[in-house]
Formats: structure tokens, C-alpha cells, sequence
């Protein structure tokens, strides 16, 4: 038989094949939406909202813990159903999904010199802190948007073992300024809820081993990775604080609102419990 003919008959098996399982699609995304569309209604308005609580995943798992007895599609299926379009909800819709499949750029260049750690190292900081069985130990960073000291900025102090976020606007993110915010967010709570916060050695951190009532801890130099739960939630935070817009560009309520969707999100990690309701637990045992 001809090359063409191979080709041919290759080309009526594959469209027979696309034809059975569309068809096979349609049935079973027919018998799915119908099973339990008050799911689907939910899950649209979810993750269409402004500000956004629920990723996919996490929209799945709550509403498996809630409704445990009710049908509920898995994670990977309703992604697929997103891809194909079947629902009202694109991937544009979803920053984090968007993101994964941009491709990475690679940094080439200069070479980073050595940096002085600032104060006391992260390889002094209790077992407790480091294996998050202890509550009250916290990690910091700063959100920029126009990159000069004179600018606002937003710290952003993450909780280890609970994952909660706060969020403070401060004029600019001068040493002394992020000195005074630090030791403001310290005094303001209990010794047992602040044990120890971890920064890294941005110039702008300078100043922190002043700060009393607590311990300080500065990650190696040139390692986010030390300071993981806040490099993750500070990406998260962008989906509604975007790179290269100026923080005064957003209300106090907006930055509110945006912090509460983060520590209202049900996490996989938690059995979907949110950051909200582990922080309540530890605060009252």
C-alpha cells in the first residue's frame, strides 16, 4: 500500500477515534453537570470572584469536607473540563495556572559577591521553628511595587507552622522604617504568639537586630527558599497586588480584602482547613 494510502487510512482511524471519544465526552460531561450542578454554579462564582479565596484544588477539597456525602469531581478532572471548555471558567481566570504553563526565564549575568548576614543566622534558630511543631514563629519579606526606598511597600509576615498572613502598609522601605514597623507588629501580640522572626539580608533589613521582644534570624544570604511559606504566599498575593504598580495604586480595604482571601483559602496541607481556622486553633489551646 502507498504512503498515501497508510496516511489515509491512519487518518479516518484517528478521526473515528476523536469523533468516540468526543462523543463519550459529551455524554459524561452531560451526566456529571447534571449531577450535581449546584457544584459547578459554585465553583464558577469561586473562581471568578474579585477577590479570589479559592484556587481549584481548594475549592474541591472544601467542598468534599463540607458536603461529604455529596458527588464531587476530582481536581484533575475539573481542569480538564477548564481546558476543553466546558465551563464558565478559562484559565485565564486562574493567575497560578496561567503562570505554570508561561515559560521560565533564566537569569544569566553578574555574579551575586558574598553578603554578610545581618544578625543572627538561621543555623541558631531553635529545632522547634525550623520543624514548624512550634507555634509562633514567623518569617518576613517585603511586596514592592516601583523598586525605590521611597516608595510604599508592604511587609508581609507569614506564620510558619499555620500559614497565616499579615500584611502592613508601610511609606517606604527605608531600614529605619522597617525597624519601626517590625517592633510595632511585635509589641502589638503576646511573647508566645511572636517567638521568632526570619528575614532575609536585603539592605533593607538592616536595622531589624534592634528590634526587642523577640528573637531575630537572617536566612543565608540569597536562599527564599529558607523563608518558603512567605515567598509562596507573597506570589499569591500579586495576583492582586501585580508587579510594577505603585502600592499607593491600592486602598487600605483592597490590600485588607486581598490578605483576608489568602488566610480564608483552604489548604490541601491542612486537610482544607484555611490559615484562618489552624491560627484560631493554636491561639486558644
Amino acid at each position: 500500500m502507498s504512503s498515501y494510502g497508510v496516511y489515509t487510512q491512519r487518518y479516518f482511524a484517528d478521526s473515528g477515534q476523536i469523533q468516540y471519544e468526543q462523543r463519550r465526552l459529551n455524554c459524561h460531561r452531560k451526566s456529571l453537570l447534571e449531577h450535581n450542578p449546584e457544584f459547578f454554579n459554585q465553583l464558577t462564582t469561586a473562581l471568578k470572584a474579585k477577590f479570589r479565596v479559592h484556587s481549584v484544588d481548594s475549592f474541591v477539597g472544601a467542598y468534599k469536607r463540607h458536603h461529604p456525602a455529596e458527588y464531587c469531581p476530582a481536581t484533575p478532572t475539573v481542569y480538564r473540563y477548564i481546558d476543553r471548555g466546558l465551563l464558565a471558567v478559562a484559565n485565564i481566570d486562574l493567575p497560578q495556572q496561567v503562570k505554570r504553563h508561561q515559560p521560565q526565564k533564566h537569569r544569566t549575568g553578574r555574579v551575586r559577591q558574598n553578603k554578610k548576614i545581618l544578625g543572627t543566622s538561621i543555623e541558631q534558630r531553635p529545632v522547634a521553628a525550623n520543624d514548624r511543631s512550634e507555634f509562633g514563629h514567623w518569617e518576613g519579606d517585603l511586596v514592592k511595587g516601583k523598586r525605590t526606598s521611597d516608595q510604599p511597600a508592604l511587609l508581609t509576615l507569614t506564620e510558619r507552622m499555620t500559614r497565616y498572613e499579615v500584611v502592613i502598609r508601610i511609606p517606604n522601605y527605608q531600614a529605619e522604617t522597617c525597624k519601626a514597623a517590625v517592633q510595632q507588629f511585635v509589641n502589638k501580640l503576646d511573647a508566645e504568639v511572636v517567638k521568632s522572626l526570619t528575614f532575609d539580608n536585603g539592605a533593607e533589613f538592616s536595622a531589624l537586630s534592634e528590634v526587642t521582644g523577640t528573637n531575630l534570624y537572617f536566612a543565608h544570604p540569597y536562599t527564599p527558599s529558607e523563608r518558603g511559606s512567605n515567598e509562596q504566599l507573597n506570589g499569591l498575593l500579586r495576583e492582586f497586588i501585580p508587579k510594577g504598580q505603585s502600592i499607593t495604586s491600592f486602598s487600605d480595604d483592597h490590600i485588607k480584602q486581598a490578605t483576608a482571601a489568602l488566610n480564608q483559602r483552604p489548604r490541601k496541607l491542612f486537610g482544607y482547613k484555611s490559615a484562618n481556622e489552624f491560627m484560631a486553633e493554636q491561639l486558644l489551646a
